[in-house]
Protein backbone atom coordinates (compact mmCIF):
# COMPACT_ATOMS: atom_id res chain seq x y z
CA UNK A 1 0.00 0.00 0.00
CA UNK A 2 1.41 3.64 -0.74
CA UNK A 3 1.95 5.88 1.92
CA UNK A 4 -0.43 8.66 2.07
CA UNK A 5 0.67 11.71 4.45
CA UNK A 6 -2.85 13.03 5.07
CA UNK A 7 -4.41 9.54 5.93
CA UNK A 8 -2.80 10.29 9.33
CA UNK A 9 -4.99 13.61 9.62
CA UNK A 10 -8.29 11.49 8.48
CA UNK A 11 -9.89 9.37 11.20
CA UNK A 12 -13.10 6.70 10.84
CA UNK A 13 -15.04 6.08 14.03
CA UNK A 14 -17.03 3.48 15.45
CA UNK A 15 -20.43 3.70 17.03
CA UNK A 16 -20.63 7.32 19.49
CA UNK A 17 -23.45 6.96 20.87
CA UNK A 18 -23.60 10.42 22.35
CA UNK A 19 -20.66 9.50 24.25
CA UNK A 20 -19.00 13.13 23.53
CA UNK A 21 -16.26 13.56 26.13
CA UNK A 22 -14.39 10.87 24.46
CA UNK A 23 -14.75 11.88 21.18
CA UNK A 24 -13.25 15.08 22.54
CA UNK A 25 -10.56 13.55 24.13
CA UNK A 26 -9.47 12.29 21.08
CA UNK A 27 -9.70 15.18 19.08
CA UNK A 28 -7.98 17.30 21.64
CA UNK A 29 -5.25 14.38 21.60
CA UNK A 30 -4.82 13.52 18.11
CA UNK A 31 -5.94 16.84 16.05
CA UNK A 32 -7.30 15.15 12.92
CA UNK A 33 -8.25 17.53 10.37
CA UNK A 34 -11.24 15.12 8.98
CA UNK A 35 -13.22 12.81 11.07
CA UNK A 36 -15.28 9.96 9.34
CA UNK A 37 -18.16 8.12 11.33
CA UNK A 38 -19.65 4.96 11.00
CA UNK A 39 -23.31 5.75 12.47
CA UNK A 40 -25.56 5.69 15.85
CA UNK A 41 -23.58 8.95 16.38
CA UNK A 42 -25.99 9.75 19.21
CA UNK A 43 -27.95 12.27 17.88
CA UNK A 44 -30.65 12.96 20.23
CA UNK A 45 -31.26 16.92 20.22
CA UNK A 46 -34.72 16.49 22.00
CA UNK A 47 -33.37 14.46 24.85
CA UNK A 48 -32.03 15.85 28.28
CA UNK A 49 -29.30 14.14 29.82
CA UNK A 50 -28.57 14.22 33.51
CA UNK A 51 -25.28 13.79 34.53
CA UNK A 52 -24.49 12.01 38.64
CA UNK A 53 -25.92 14.84 40.66
CA UNK A 54 -28.99 15.52 38.33
CA UNK A 55 -27.55 18.43 36.33
CA UNK A 56 -28.31 18.48 32.92
CA UNK A 57 -25.43 18.12 30.90
CA UNK A 58 -24.78 19.79 27.52
CA UNK A 59 -25.02 17.27 25.07
CA UNK A 60 -23.91 19.21 22.02
CA UNK A 61 -19.97 18.05 20.60
CA UNK A 62 -17.48 20.04 20.92
CA UNK A 63 -14.95 19.25 18.39
CA UNK A 64 -12.73 22.44 17.49
CA UNK A 65 -11.47 22.80 13.97
CA UNK A 66 -12.05 19.13 13.02
CA UNK A 67 -14.98 18.55 10.44
CA UNK A 68 -16.75 15.49 11.51
CA UNK A 69 -19.30 13.71 8.53
CA UNK A 70 -21.59 10.96 10.21
CA UNK A 71 -24.07 8.82 8.03
CA UNK A 72 -27.41 7.85 10.63
CA UNK A 73 -27.23 4.35 12.44
CA UNK A 74 -30.52 2.92 14.22
CA UNK A 75 -30.05 4.89 17.14
CA UNK A 76 -30.43 8.44 16.14
CA UNK A 77 -33.91 10.82 16.65
CA UNK A 78 -34.88 10.22 13.10
CA UNK A 79 -38.03 13.18 13.48
CA UNK A 80 -35.00 15.65 14.29
CA UNK A 81 -33.21 15.68 10.86
CA UNK A 82 -36.12 17.03 9.19
CA UNK A 83 -35.92 19.83 11.03
CA UNK A 84 -32.65 20.90 9.54
CA UNK A 85 -32.29 23.21 6.19
CA UNK A 86 -28.64 22.12 5.83
CA UNK A 87 -26.65 18.87 6.69
CA UNK A 88 -24.40 21.11 9.62
CA UNK A 89 -26.30 19.99 12.10
CA UNK A 90 -23.80 21.30 15.07
CA UNK A 91 -20.85 23.57 14.26
CA UNK A 92 -18.48 21.65 11.62
CA UNK A 93 -20.72 18.11 12.43
CA UNK A 94 -22.27 17.05 9.02
CA UNK A 95 -25.13 14.05 8.79
CA UNK A 96 -24.18 13.03 5.16
CA UNK A 97 -27.64 11.34 4.20
CA UNK A 98 -27.68 8.48 2.49
CA UNK A 99 -26.58 8.46 -0.94
CA UNK A 100 -24.43 11.93 -0.23
CA UNK A 101 -20.57 12.00 -1.16
CA UNK A 102 -17.58 13.44 -0.31
CA UNK A 103 -14.50 13.98 -2.05
CA UNK A 104 -11.21 13.36 -0.23
CA UNK A 105 -8.08 15.88 -0.59
CA UNK A 106 -6.72 13.20 -2.07
CA UNK A 107 -9.12 12.77 -5.10
CA UNK A 108 -11.47 9.63 -3.41
CA UNK A 109 -14.64 9.85 -3.30
CA UNK A 110 -16.57 8.77 -0.22
CA UNK A 111 -20.32 7.72 -0.02
CA UNK A 112 -22.57 7.46 2.87
CA UNK A 113 -25.22 5.37 3.63
CA UNK A 114 -26.24 4.83 7.10
CA UNK A 115 -29.11 2.86 8.57
CA UNK A 116 -29.68 -0.22 9.96
CA UNK A 117 -32.65 -2.72 11.74
CA UNK A 118 -32.57 -1.97 15.71
CA UNK A 119 -32.80 -5.61 17.20
CA UNK A 120 -34.31 -3.96 20.53
CA UNK A 121 -37.31 -1.97 19.18
CA UNK A 122 -39.81 -4.15 20.87
CA UNK A 123 -38.65 -2.19 24.06
CA UNK A 124 -38.90 1.35 21.88
CA UNK A 125 -41.29 3.56 21.47
CA UNK A 126 -42.34 4.02 17.89
CA UNK A 127 -41.98 7.69 17.15
CA UNK A 128 -39.93 8.62 20.90
CA UNK A 129 -36.70 6.74 20.52
CA UNK A 130 -37.23 4.14 17.56
CA UNK A 131 -38.31 5.32 14.14
CA UNK A 132 -39.46 3.03 10.75
CA UNK A 133 -36.74 5.16 9.23
CA UNK A 134 -34.03 3.70 10.50
CA UNK A 135 -34.28 0.96 7.41
CA UNK A 136 -32.97 1.53 3.36
CA UNK A 137 -35.74 1.73 1.03
CA UNK A 138 -35.93 1.13 -2.52
CA UNK A 139 -36.17 4.41 -2.85
CA UNK A 140 -32.55 5.34 -1.22
CA UNK A 141 -31.08 2.79 -3.61
CA UNK A 142 -33.33 4.05 -6.32
CA UNK A 143 -31.44 7.94 -5.65
CA UNK A 144 -28.32 6.69 -5.47
CA UNK A 145 -26.00 8.85 -7.45
CA UNK A 146 -23.98 7.62 -11.04
CA UNK A 147 -20.55 8.35 -9.94
CA UNK A 148 -17.24 6.75 -9.27
CA UNK A 149 -16.86 5.59 -5.31
CA UNK A 150 -13.79 4.23 -3.63
CA UNK A 151 -14.60 4.18 -0.05
CA UNK A 152 -17.87 3.51 2.07
CA UNK A 153 -19.08 4.47 5.34
CA UNK A 154 -22.32 2.87 6.41
CA UNK A 155 -23.72 1.84 9.75
CA UNK A 156 -24.23 -1.77 8.45
CA UNK A 157 -22.47 -4.01 6.31
CA UNK A 158 -23.26 -6.24 3.37
CA UNK A 159 -24.25 -9.70 3.70
CA UNK A 160 -21.43 -10.41 2.16
CA UNK A 161 -19.14 -9.32 5.02
CA UNK A 162 -18.42 -12.22 7.01
CA UNK A 163 -19.59 -10.41 10.39
CA UNK A 164 -21.82 -11.92 12.07
CA UNK A 165 -23.72 -15.50 12.34
CA UNK A 166 -25.68 -15.49 8.92
CA UNK A 167 -29.15 -15.91 10.66
CA UNK A 168 -28.70 -12.49 11.85
CA UNK A 169 -27.56 -10.97 9.16
CA UNK A 170 -30.94 -12.32 7.36
CA UNK A 171 -33.31 -10.23 9.87
CA UNK A 172 -31.78 -6.78 8.55
CA UNK A 173 -33.53 -5.76 4.68
CA UNK A 174 -30.92 -2.91 4.87
CA UNK A 175 -27.58 -5.83 4.92
CA UNK A 176 -28.90 -6.88 0.97
CA UNK A 177 -29.67 -2.79 0.43
CA UNK A 178 -26.20 -3.01 1.08
CA UNK A 179 -25.20 -5.52 -1.03
CA UNK A 180 -26.83 -3.60 -3.82
CA UNK A 181 -24.40 -0.46 -2.79
CA UNK A 182 -21.49 -2.98 -3.32
CA UNK A 183 -21.82 -4.53 -6.73
CA UNK A 184 -23.20 -1.13 -8.04
CA UNK A 185 -19.74 0.57 -7.07
CA UNK A 186 -17.22 -1.94 -6.62
CA UNK A 187 -15.75 0.68 -3.54
CA UNK A 188 -12.24 -0.65 -2.29
CA UNK A 189 -12.57 0.52 1.18
CA UNK A 190 -15.39 0.06 3.71
CA UNK A 191 -16.24 1.21 6.92
CA UNK A 192 -19.23 0.43 9.20
CA UNK A 193 -20.03 0.01 13.02
CA UNK A 194 -23.17 -1.45 14.52
CA UNK A 195 -21.74 -4.71 15.85
CA UNK A 196 -19.66 -3.41 18.17
CA UNK A 197 -16.73 -5.96 17.23
CA UNK A 198 -13.42 -5.22 15.77
CA UNK A 199 -12.94 -7.36 12.48
CA UNK A 200 -11.22 -6.77 9.02
CA UNK A 201 -11.47 -8.72 5.92
CA UNK A 202 -11.46 -8.52 2.33
CA UNK A 203 -14.59 -9.19 0.22
CA UNK A 204 -14.95 -8.62 -4.23
CA UNK A 205 -12.00 -7.02 -3.87
CA UNK A 206 -13.07 -4.77 -1.21
CA UNK A 207 -11.13 -4.15 2.21
CA UNK A 208 -13.32 -3.83 4.86
CA UNK A 209 -13.35 -3.02 8.64
CA UNK A 210 -15.55 -3.05 11.40
CA UNK A 211 -14.85 -0.89 14.56
CA UNK A 212 -16.71 -1.18 17.78
CA UNK A 213 -17.71 1.79 19.83
CA UNK A 214 -16.59 4.80 22.30
CA UNK A 215 -14.69 3.84 24.97
CA UNK A 216 -13.62 0.66 23.87
CA UNK A 217 -10.27 -0.28 22.00
CA UNK A 218 -10.29 -0.47 18.31
CA UNK A 219 -13.59 2.00 17.73
CA UNK A 220 -11.01 4.34 15.37
CA UNK A 221 -8.67 4.14 12.99
CA UNK A 222 -6.44 6.21 10.62
CA UNK A 223 -8.08 6.13 6.84
CA UNK A 224 -6.47 3.32 5.06
CA UNK A 225 -4.52 4.93 1.84
CA UNK A 226 -4.76 4.01 -1.21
Amino acid sequence: MDYCAYCEDIFVLGDVHADFRSLANLINRKHPRIVLQCGDFGYWPGFKVKNRRGVLKDSRPRIGETKLYWCEGNHEDYSCFRAHETSEVFPNVFHMGRGSTLALPDGRTVLFMGGALSVDKAWRTPGYDWFPEESITTGDLDRLPDVHVDIVISHTCPAEFEIMDEDVLARDSCQQALSHVLAKYHPSLWYFGHFHRFKKGCTMGCRWTALTMAGCSNWWEHLAAK
